[in-house]
């Protein structure tokens, strides 16, 4: 097969996913990875918790029947070149990099032999998924500091290098339920060539081909698109409010097609996913998780 025969696939997860009731978002990763025949790798580097968020993703996606599944696990960048880790991910049909700190991922998976291996699984075909910071690396550039709120403010937020799958986007997740706006446009402000992404918890951003998004779960997506915007971002003292004028804002549903590079909506077909899961927090999802 040529490299412009492989359908390459991402799927962004916003965070705070349901592992427990339907599993929408990542029963899709499962079948997308192949199902039962899938050779799927678990990447919980950025967790303080790896092990125990390793072992939660493998009864996760044992339960969705999943096939085979691999943890590889680079505490620092020198461990990012074992043969064994390399060799997981070269033989990968899908690759999950969970929650946790993006900074952690920067430094011990970007530019690394592991990011490397990452970036030829996706080349080659297989599905590369991200819930929470695991989603924001996915960018060329990402959002790995940065205050909340809905106003944006003026170096409010700071970024570092990401694994770049997403090359002319900016992403931020746990969007809705942690007010993110402001970041999102402050740094869309400051680089009006990047394309703003905000993804709400236990929703995902589908992509394939580099171009055609389909929105996944119980939330939506917020995309914002600066290009044409006037602002004061070159002259703003730090800490100001942000002038932001002209942009353009979509929010993007379950049953939403969209362009990423023509920037516009192509298709919505109106659909009605887990109400609760849309409107139900997080901690309180995750405290009935902890119940049962």
């Amino acid at each position: 097969m040529s490299p412009a025969d492989v359908r390459r696939t991402l799927l962004i997860i916003g965070g705070a996913e349901d592992r427990i009731g339907r599993s929408v978002v990542l029963k899709r990763f499962v079948k997308l990875a192949g199902g039962r025949r899938s050779r799927l790798v678990i990447i919980p580097t950025a967790s303080s918790f790896a092990t125990e968020v390793a072992e939660a993703y493998r009864d996760v996606f044992t339960r969705l029947r999943g096939g085979e599944i691999a943890v590889v696990d680079p505490r620092t960048r020198r461990d990012s070149g074992d043969a064994q880790m390399i060799a997981d991910l070269d033989a990968a049909t899908g690759v999950f990099l969970t929650g946790g700190s993006q900074v952690k991922l920067s430094q011990n998976i970007v530019g690394t032999p592991v990011g490397e291996a990452v970036l030829r699984a996706y080349a080659r075909g297989a599905v590369v998924a991200g819930t929470s910071a695991g989603a924001s690396i996915m960018s060329r550039f990402m959002i790995s500091l940065g205050e909340e709120g809905v106003t944006p403010r003026q170096r409010s937020s700071q970024i570092s290098a990401g694994l770049g799958l997403v090359e002319d986007i900016i992403i931020d997740q746990h969007f809705d339920q942690r007010g993110r706006y402001g970041r999102l446009l402050a740094m869309v402000a400051a680089s009006p060539n990047l394309l703003g992404m905000g993804i709400d918890e236990n929703t995902a951003a589908e992509i394939r081909d580099d171009r055609r998004m389909t929105v996944v779960g119980a939330g939506a997506i917020f995309l914002v698109n600066a290009r044409n915007a006037i602002t004061d971002a070159a002259e703003a003292r730090r800490g100001a409010p942000l002038l932001v004028s002209g942009a353009v804002v979509h929010t993007l549903p379950t049953g939403s097609t969209f362009d990423l590079d023509a920037v516009e909506l192509t298709d919505f077909v109106e659909r009605h996913p887990d109400i609760e899961g849309a409107v139900v927090p997080a901690t309180v999802r995750a405290a009935r998780t902890a119940a049962h």
